[in-house]
């Protein structure tokens, strides 16, 4: 008698779990505009800088 190495998620575990439906989580969309927010932080911040540099 051979037996699989690896076993696949509904096969492994106990009897009860393998009965019960699968649950997955809940992925959040992450925002689009995280990029454009972070790039409108770091100049406003460099120009802040650079000004009170100047005076």
């Amino acid at each position: 008698m051979r037996r699989e190495a690896t076993l696949d998620r509904r096969t492994a575990g106990h009897p009860f779990r393998r009965r019960m439906p699968q649950v997955r989580a809940m992925v959040q969309k992450r925002e689009d505009d995280s990029d454009l927010k972070l790039f409108a932080t770091s100049f406003v911040a460099f120009f802040v800088c650079f000004y009170t540099f100047l005076l």
